[in-house]
Protein backbone atom coordinates (compact mmCIF):
# COMPACT_ATOMS: atom_id res chain seq x y z
CA UNK A 1 0.00 0.00 0.00
CA UNK A 2 1.27 3.39 -0.48
CA UNK A 3 2.36 5.92 1.85
CA UNK A 4 -0.10 8.70 3.09
CA UNK A 5 1.85 11.18 1.13
CA UNK A 6 1.40 9.35 -1.97
CA UNK A 7 -2.30 9.36 -1.12
CA UNK A 8 -2.33 12.96 -0.16
CA UNK A 9 -0.61 13.63 -3.44
CA UNK A 10 -3.02 12.07 -5.45
CA UNK A 11 -6.44 13.70 -3.47
CA UNK A 12 -4.44 16.95 -3.85
CA UNK A 13 -6.10 17.52 -7.47
CA UNK A 14 -9.74 15.88 -7.99
CA UNK A 15 -9.21 14.65 -10.98
CA UNK A 16 -5.67 13.19 -10.77
CA UNK A 17 -7.40 9.41 -10.07
CA UNK A 18 -9.69 8.89 -12.58
CA UNK A 19 -6.99 10.74 -14.63
CA UNK A 20 -4.72 7.93 -14.04
CA UNK A 21 -7.17 5.06 -14.42
CA UNK A 22 -8.15 6.59 -17.78
CA UNK A 23 -4.51 6.54 -19.13
CA UNK A 24 -4.07 3.11 -17.61
CA UNK A 25 -6.76 1.95 -18.96
CA UNK A 26 -6.66 3.44 -22.38
CA UNK A 27 -2.99 2.96 -22.40
CA UNK A 28 -2.66 6.97 -22.78
CA UNK A 29 -4.58 9.89 -24.05
CA UNK A 30 -5.31 12.94 -25.73
CA UNK A 31 -6.05 16.06 -24.27
CA UNK A 32 -9.58 16.43 -25.82
CA UNK A 33 -10.70 12.88 -25.57
CA UNK A 34 -10.04 12.98 -21.97
CA UNK A 35 -11.71 16.36 -21.50
CA UNK A 36 -14.49 15.55 -23.50
CA UNK A 37 -15.36 11.54 -21.92
CA UNK A 38 -14.58 12.20 -18.49
CA UNK A 39 -16.35 15.76 -18.60
CA UNK A 40 -13.55 17.71 -17.09
CA UNK A 41 -13.07 21.22 -17.40
CA UNK A 42 -10.25 22.05 -19.97
CA UNK A 43 -8.21 24.12 -17.10
CA UNK A 44 -8.94 21.53 -14.31
CA UNK A 45 -7.85 19.32 -16.53
CA UNK A 46 -4.57 21.27 -17.76
CA UNK A 47 -3.53 21.66 -13.97
CA UNK A 48 -3.94 18.19 -13.05
CA UNK A 49 -1.98 16.86 -16.00
CA UNK A 50 0.84 19.49 -14.96
CA UNK A 51 0.84 18.50 -11.35
CA UNK A 52 0.81 14.60 -12.76
CA UNK A 53 4.05 15.19 -14.77
CA UNK A 54 5.80 17.48 -12.07
CA UNK A 55 4.89 14.33 -9.81
CA UNK A 56 6.75 11.71 -12.53
CA UNK A 57 3.09 10.19 -13.22
CA UNK A 58 2.90 11.26 -16.27
CA UNK A 59 4.69 12.40 -19.74
CA UNK A 60 3.73 13.91 -22.93
CA UNK A 61 4.17 11.26 -25.23
CA UNK A 62 7.56 11.95 -27.26
CA UNK A 63 6.15 10.42 -30.68
CA UNK A 64 3.20 12.42 -30.46
CA UNK A 65 1.66 13.92 -33.79
CA UNK A 66 -0.17 11.38 -35.58
CA UNK A 67 -3.75 11.86 -34.86
CA UNK A 68 -4.28 8.54 -33.37
CA UNK A 69 -1.38 8.70 -30.91
CA UNK A 70 -2.02 9.55 -27.03
CA UNK A 71 -0.66 12.99 -26.26
CA UNK A 72 -0.15 11.66 -21.95
CA UNK A 73 1.40 8.58 -21.50
CA UNK A 74 2.34 6.66 -17.81
CA UNK A 75 5.69 7.02 -16.61
CA UNK A 76 6.33 3.29 -14.87
CA UNK A 77 5.27 4.45 -11.67
CA UNK A 78 2.04 6.41 -13.16
CA UNK A 79 1.58 2.54 -14.27
CA UNK A 80 1.88 0.96 -11.10
CA UNK A 81 -0.45 3.97 -9.43
CA UNK A 82 -2.67 4.15 -12.57
CA UNK A 83 -4.10 -0.03 -11.79
CA UNK A 84 -5.00 0.91 -8.29
CA UNK A 85 -6.46 4.20 -9.30
CA UNK A 86 -8.56 2.12 -11.61
CA UNK A 87 -9.22 -0.39 -8.88
CA UNK A 88 -10.50 2.68 -6.90
CA UNK A 89 -12.54 4.28 -9.63
CA UNK A 90 -14.31 0.98 -9.98
CA UNK A 91 -15.50 0.63 -6.67
CA UNK A 92 -16.21 3.64 -6.09
CA UNK A 93 -18.60 3.30 -8.31
CA UNK A 94 -19.59 -0.32 -7.29
CA UNK A 95 -20.43 0.86 -3.93
CA UNK A 96 -22.50 3.26 -5.28
CA UNK A 97 -20.88 6.48 -4.62
CA UNK A 98 -20.85 9.54 -6.69
CA UNK A 99 -17.74 10.71 -8.78
CA UNK A 100 -17.21 13.71 -6.26
CA UNK A 101 -17.49 11.22 -3.17
CA UNK A 102 -13.54 11.39 -2.48
CA UNK A 103 -12.68 14.61 -0.96
CA UNK A 104 -8.64 16.07 -0.81
CA UNK A 105 -7.93 13.83 2.21
CA UNK A 106 -10.66 10.99 1.75
CA UNK A 107 -7.98 8.42 0.64
CA UNK A 108 -5.29 8.75 3.62
CA UNK A 109 -8.21 9.13 5.93
CA UNK A 110 -9.91 5.56 4.86
CA UNK A 111 -6.69 4.28 4.76
CA UNK A 112 -5.61 5.36 8.58
CA UNK A 113 -8.91 4.39 10.01
CA UNK A 114 -8.42 1.05 7.95
CA UNK A 115 -5.22 0.53 9.79
CA UNK A 116 -7.15 1.35 13.27
CA UNK A 117 -6.97 4.96 13.99
CA UNK A 118 -10.47 6.06 15.08
CA UNK A 119 -9.64 8.94 16.84
CA UNK A 120 -9.87 12.54 15.24
CA UNK A 121 -6.65 13.29 16.43
CA UNK A 122 -5.02 10.14 15.92
CA UNK A 123 -6.40 10.60 11.89
CA UNK A 124 -4.82 14.00 12.18
CA UNK A 125 -1.40 13.21 13.46
CA UNK A 126 -1.18 10.39 10.49
CA UNK A 127 -1.96 13.00 7.86
CA UNK A 128 0.65 15.73 7.55
CA UNK A 129 -0.28 19.14 6.32
CA UNK A 130 -3.87 18.37 7.03
CA UNK A 131 -5.66 21.29 9.12
CA UNK A 132 -8.52 19.97 11.95
CA UNK A 133 -11.27 22.08 9.61
CA UNK A 134 -10.03 20.44 6.44
CA UNK A 135 -10.24 16.96 8.27
CA UNK A 136 -13.75 17.56 10.08
CA UNK A 137 -15.21 18.48 6.43
CA UNK A 138 -13.44 15.20 4.92
CA UNK A 139 -14.95 13.33 7.83
CA UNK A 140 -18.27 14.56 7.77
CA UNK A 141 -18.23 14.07 3.81
CA UNK A 142 -17.11 10.21 4.23
CA UNK A 143 -19.94 10.04 7.00
CA UNK A 144 -22.37 11.45 4.69
CA UNK A 145 -21.54 9.32 2.06
CA UNK A 146 -21.70 6.15 4.34
CA UNK A 147 -18.25 5.18 4.09
CA UNK A 148 -17.48 5.81 7.40
CA UNK A 149 -19.63 5.10 10.71
CA UNK A 150 -19.16 7.87 13.33
CA UNK A 151 -20.17 6.90 16.82
CA UNK A 152 -20.10 9.23 19.38
CA UNK A 153 -18.75 7.92 22.90
CA UNK A 154 -20.16 9.78 26.38
CA UNK A 155 -17.58 11.12 28.99
CA UNK A 156 -16.70 14.47 29.38
CA UNK A 157 -15.54 15.52 26.81
CA UNK A 158 -17.64 13.32 24.66
CA UNK A 159 -15.36 11.88 21.52
CA UNK A 160 -15.90 10.22 18.59
CA UNK A 161 -14.50 7.22 17.09
CA UNK A 162 -14.65 6.39 13.20
CA UNK A 163 -15.05 3.32 11.30
CA UNK A 164 -15.11 1.68 7.97
CA UNK A 165 -18.61 1.33 6.51
CA UNK A 166 -19.38 -1.62 3.84
CA UNK A 167 -18.53 1.08 1.17
CA UNK A 168 -15.47 1.78 3.07
CA UNK A 169 -14.15 -1.43 3.05
CA UNK A 170 -14.79 -1.63 -0.36
CA UNK A 171 -12.58 1.50 -0.96
CA UNK A 172 -10.05 0.00 1.91
CA UNK A 173 -9.55 -3.35 -0.10
CA UNK A 174 -8.99 -0.80 -3.56
CA UNK A 175 -6.45 0.96 -1.73
CA UNK A 176 -4.33 -2.56 -1.04
CA UNK A 177 -3.85 -2.57 -4.89
CA UNK A 178 -1.99 0.86 -4.93
CA UNK A 179 1.15 0.06 -5.72
CA UNK A 180 3.78 3.21 -5.67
Amino acid sequence: MPSITILSDLGRYRWTVPILAFLVTHGGGRFVHMADSMGIPRESLSRTLEAAMTAGWVVRNSGHGHSLRPDYVLTASGARLGGGCRAVILSQAAAGLPPDALTRWSLPVIRLVAEGHSRFNAISRGIEGVTPRALTASLKALVGHDVLHRQVTDGFPPASDYALTGRGMMLADALESLTA
